[in-house]
């Protein structure tokens, strides 16, 4: 296998576009705990988790789920999936697909966000969160 053209450390950042910048903001901040580390203005928001950035970036005209496929967030364990699942829906939140076990062992569930954008909440034996 040949070199990458660019060998890159992981990923660091994804921008969402959002109807709402501060409905959005408060979703990620109270149901998956990140802190909001800087908001340059009214309609741009960037939230971490520790070395992750999530942007926000308000667009009224946003279509719902837009074009990403999902963003996932790690947890520690596989019973962690499932509280997180009873906690989303608990808390109001769609659960978009139930908490199942895969192939490779590992375990995941899915919810939306206010703006349809897919979210996977995973388990992955082997991988440190």
């Amino acid at each position: 296998m040949s070199a990458p053209v660019v060998r890159v450390r992981g990923l660091r950042h994804l921008a969402l576009r959002v109807r709402d910048v501060h409905v959005a903001a408060r979703f990620y901040t109270e149901t998956f705990g990140m802190r909001i580390v800087w908001t340059p203005d009214g309609e741009n928001v960037y939230l971490s988790s520790g070395s992750d950035n999530l942007a926000l970036h308000q667009d009224p005209h946003a279509a719902p789920g837009g074009a990403l496929d999902h963003l996932g967030f790690l947890v520690v364990t596989a019973d962690e999936v499932h509280a997180a699942a009873e906690r989303l829906s608990a808390c109001g939140v769609p659960i978009a697909r139930a908490p199942a076990t895969h192939r490779d062992g590992s375990v995941s569930c899915y919810c939306r966000d206010p703006d349809g954008n897919l979210i996977q909440v995973l388990y992955l034996p082997g991988i440190e969160a």
